[in-house]
């Protein structure tokens, strides 16, 4: 990986820990995916029998509250993952997740390390938008933990994003510090599988907290730099 900048060296202005915008250039070939027709057939077979499964749930205040279920958006041959928290207003609307204030920064966080959103998978812990967009209560999470699972095993990532405390605690507990967390490689077994983990903040988190952006732009360089470890190509 070769990285530039107007000086040669590692240092970020604050206009690029403020924007995100790309200062950083990230050399990388072409997408050369391929996957055979009946692997994508049966994930696409499982993904459909999973949004029924969540679209049929029953006695959800956060279903009866919700015009539509948000399940997902991208590339789901992808082999980066990021799970966030769940559907705001506008994801409600559109029926798509990270599509608000928050999904144009998470535009501006993948576009900083030279990836595309269309070529990633993305999805939340709950499918439906909270009452009063408030955040999703423990028993609410732990209920659609269940499902988000059986998506990362669907989707099978070679790299899993957990953005935001909703997603770190749907998959490691409630005992964790977001804070704490953040920025260090784990390991999720999920089905005898193991998955590479980031936790990193929510962009909606940014947006309140603009000087958190620092913290995410490591984590970012920290995403890219495994990336390219593992050959992988997106």
């Amino acid at each position: 990986m070769i990285v530039k900048d107007k000086n040669q060296n590692d240092i970020i202005d604050q206009e690029l820990i403020n924007s995100f915008e790309i200062n950083y250039i990230f050399e990388s070939k072409p997408i050369n995916r391929f996957k055979n027709k009946p692997t994508i057939e049966n994930t696409n077979y499982k993904l459909n029998n999973l949004k029924t499964k969540i679209q049929n749930i029953n006695n959800c205040d956060l279903k009866s509250n919700a015009k539509q279920l948000v399940f997902n958006d991208g590339d789901h041959r992808s082999p980066v993952m990021i799970v966030g928290e769940g559907p705001g207003q506008k994801e409600d609307d559109l029926g798509k997740p990270f599509v608000g204030d928050a999904g144009q920064l998470l535009n501006k966080m993948l576009s900083a390390i030279s990836i595309k959103r269309e070529n990633v998978y993305i999805t939340n812990v709950v499918n439906y938008i909270p009452p009063n967009n408030r955040k999703p209560e423990q028993a609410e999470i732990n209920r659609y933990s269940e499902f988000l699972r059986e998506h990362i095993s669907i989707i099978d990532p070679k790299i899993l994003i957990l953005m935001g405390s909703v997603a770190m605690e749907a998959l490691f507990g409630f005992k964790i510090k977001i804070s704490k967390e953040r920025g260090i490689w784990k390991e999720l077994i999920i089905s005898n599988k193991t998955y590479v983990v980031m936790i990193t903040f929510h962009p909606a988190y940014l947006l309140r907290l603009p000087d958190q952006k620092k913290y995410s732009w490591a984590d970012l360089k920290e995403i890219r730099k495994k990336i390219d470890e593992l050959k992988l190509k997106i």
